[in-house]
């Protein structure tokens, strides 16, 4: 059965939402395929329809994972998000790292400590200070940043406590 021209409209929200299937052509199976609800394009419905194919119609992971444009492995973790988080968990989360790598807690703490002693002490300084501690080479521009974000954040905090 062909299915009917691909909407520009929906193939833009798709992209704006980050849940553009990168992949529609790869979904094969003969029930998504048949359905003139179910679009290969919508990368959250292709998901949980696999996802539903193994759990409600019985179907093999390793039948229904290719068929849905998607490995064994990746369908394990799809399932996985699915229970852990619902259909929302399905979306694609925001690429790049998702925290800090060399600013952490600690180091951040060690930072906020040598200011409070010091507080004329400037980033250059302060990330020499961190490369001595941790052994950790970091930018002056990044310890000035995540500075700003650790009071921000406590700003936000003192924001939101309840005033008596």
């Amino acid at each position: 059965m062909a299915k009917a021209a691909v909407d520009p409209a929906k193939l833009r929200a798709l992209t704006e939402s980050k849940t553009l299937n990168p992949r529609p052509e790869a979904v094969v199976d003969e029930v998504f395929t048949a359905s003139p609800f179910l679009d290969p394009y919508d990368l959250v419905q292709v998901k949980y329809e696999m996802v539903r194919r193994v759990r409600v119609d019985k179907v093999p992971v390793a039948r229904a994972a290719p068929a849905f444009g998607f490995c064994r492995q990746s369908f394990y973790a799809i399932a996985a998000a699915l229970d852990a988080g619902g259909p929302s968990a399905l979306v694609p989360g925001k690429p790049g790292p998702k925290g800090p790598s060399k600013l952490t807690g600690p180091v951040m703490e060690h930072v906020e400590a040598l200011l409070a002693a010091d507080p004329e002490l400037k980033a250059p300084a302060l990330a020499a200070a961190v490369a001595e501690a941790f052994g950790l080479v970091v930018h002056p521009r990044s310890v000035e940043r995540a500075l700003i974000r650790t009071r921000e954040a406590r700003s936000q905090e003192e924001n939101i406590r309840p005033t008596r």
